[in-house]
């Protein structure tokens, strides 16, 4: 294209004129501050919500979790004082699982991943030194697995065996517990802690076991006393909560016929713990011989003849015999002293009869009540009159017997055993309410909450504001008063027919009004159409500076 036709088209492309070296560069220093502005306004009010990761964890883990938060590029803050971990709200639950497949926190302990590790050739003693670590550091972490424990250490003493019986010793262990502020351990909890260590270690027994708290308590003291110099915790609940149970089932029969409100009961219930077995051995006296049952029954008889010659030895006896003058005995034998025959019989008869006896199994099971005690608050009964003015007025005999009546039926009421009943009818006083003072609203919690979130945006939009009227509306007020009016400088072709108007060419720029904003914009989108390449080397001067 000829240098006469660019400059003929120059002034047509001159629309909005760039400012010299100098002032193209302080425009775009002013337009980058105000981006940066409004993104460092933008990235403010979207800074994200922390929360708590872990809170109490030791340096060790402290260190561990922010390393690997390091890198998983995880933003993480500390609270005052260095006592928990603050990551963004929207990353608490992943960071913890991805914390915890790498077994942090680990809590101060090592368990049994220390065996893991073992090197190879390494000696029976360190062997089971190191199975001794990781026994308590298992046990430690199960006992901080309950919610009044903060964190726990176990010592076992592990003893050498012997061959000897006698010189055979059991193994021992402590345990130290750090507990949350305000938490307590019942003898219970105490009892299953002492229980887990004497399971889980061979040849220990709970008694072995000593369990205190940071404080130095003895907690495993009361199970080395005798059952009857303490109490037993299970006692003492069955006695609150059958307590509890009596007075709820009072208060909730006198609901419908008094109200709610309107009604108090307190039970007191005497229950025995003692535990009896009797065994009873009971005889009848001795029936009739007649009519009682022979048991066993023995007779023996005994009989004894001889038929030798008796007598004193000589002259005598070979004479013939006197004639008896006495009757023979059969039972005690002959009378005379010289008979040639004699007999001895005995018959003895032992009989056993059945003797009446009675034994008598008797336990006593524990928990019976001994003696029940209840005591029932009433309130006055709510009038209200024609008026609409409401009164209180005490309950008649009758409504007060039939009170009675009921409670008597619920509590289970028995006269031979003791209890004992008293029902009064009296107003209760309403309790004073306090008056707090009335917080200002511009100190309620969610409105302060509200005006930050709106301040945030109010000063993103002020900003965003001032930076348009300060920066970007003066470059476009300087552009636009730069613009120069775009005329159609185009003479007539030597040759052509005509001049003037009759020959379609346009009039002289002197000749001709001021054309408008839109007529400019046409024959600019022309010109570009027309030689797009005298565009380009314009638009190259302009960058140049020429």
């Amino acid at each position: 294209m000829s240098e006469s036709a660019q400059t003929a088209i120059a002034p047509r492309l001159q629309i909005f004129p760039l400012p010299g070296p100098g002032g193209k560069i302080m425009a775009l220093i002013g337009l980058a501050a105000a981006v940066a502005l409004v993104a460092g306004m933008w990235l403010w009010g979207k800074q994200p919500d922390y929360r708590v990761l872990f809170s109490n964890v030791n340096d060790r883990d402290g260190g561990d979790i922010i390393g690997v938060l390091t890198q998983m590029n995880v933003p993480y803050k500390f609270t005052e004082g260095g006592g928990a971990i603050l990551v963004p709200a929207d990353k608490v639950h992943e960071a913890r699982l991805k914390l915890a497949s790498q077994g942090l926190p680990k809590g101060g302990g090592v368990g049994f991943e220390l065996m893991e590790n073992q090197k190879l050739g390494v000696s029976q003693f360190l062997e089971q030194v190191n199975y001794q670590r990781a026994l308590e550091g298992e046990l430690a972490r199960s006992m901080q697995a309950i919610s009044a424990v903060q964190s726990a250490r176990v010592h076992i003493a592990f003893v050498k065996q012997s061959v000897f019986v006698r010189e055979e010793q059991k193994p021992t262990a402590s345990v130290m517990l750090n507990l949350y502020p305000g938490r307590t351990l019942d003898a219970a909890q105490v009892s299953a802690i002492t229980h887990l260590v004497s399971s889980s270690v061979p040849e220990m027994s709970a008694k072995n076991v000593s369990v205190l708290d940071q404080n130095g308590n003895l907690l495993s003291e009361k199970q080395d006393k005798p059952n009857g110099l303490n109490l037993d915790p299970a006692q003492l609940q069955y006695i609150q909560g059958y307590e509890n149970g009596v007075a709820r089932r009072i208060e909730a029969i006198l609901y419908p016929i008094v109200g709610k409100d309107n009604v108090h009961a307190e039970v007191t219930a005497d229950i025995d713990f003692s535990s009896m077995e009797q065994a009873a051995e009971t005889y009848k006296p001795n029936q009739n011989p007649a009519e009682a049952a022979i048991r066993s029954q023995q007779i023996s008889e005994a009989s004894n003849a001889s038929n030798a010659a008796g007598g004193v030895p000589g002259a005598l006896t070979n004479q013939p015999p006197a004639p008896a003058t006495a009757p023979i005995n059969q039972q005690g034998g002959a009378t005379g002293t010289g008979g040639n025959a004699a007999s001895n019989s005995r018959k003895d008869a032992t009989t056993n009869y059945e003797v009446d006896k009675t034994i008598q199994y008797t336990q006593k099971p524990m928990g019976g009540v001994k003696r029940l005690s209840a005591a029932v608050v009433v309130n006055y009964k709510k009038v209200v009159d024609k008026k609409g003015v409401a009164s209180f007025v005490p309950l008649t005999a009758a409504e007060k017997t039939q009170i009675e009546s009921l409670v008597k039926e619920a509590m289970g009421f028995t006269q031979t055993r003791g209890d004992t009943l008293n029902v009064t009818n009296t107003r209760f006083t309403e309790p004073d309410v306090e008056k707090l003072p009335e917080v200002p609203v511009w100190r309620q919690p969610e409105n302060i909450n509200l005006a930050s979130d709106a301040g945030k945006y109010l000063l993103m939009a002020a900003i965003t504001l001032y930076a348009f009227f300060a920066f970007i509306r003066p470059l476009l007020k300087k552009a636009s008063s730069s613009v120069k009016t775009l005329t159609e400088d185009k003479s007539p072709e030597p040759g052509a027919e005509g001049g003037g108007a009759e020959g379609g060419m346009l009039a002289l720029p002197h000749q001709r009004a001021p054309l408008t904003t839109d007529e400019k914009l046409q024959a600019a989108r022309l010109t570009a159409r027309q030689d797009p390449r005298a565009v380009a080397n314009v638009v190259k001067n302009w960058v140049d500076g020429q």
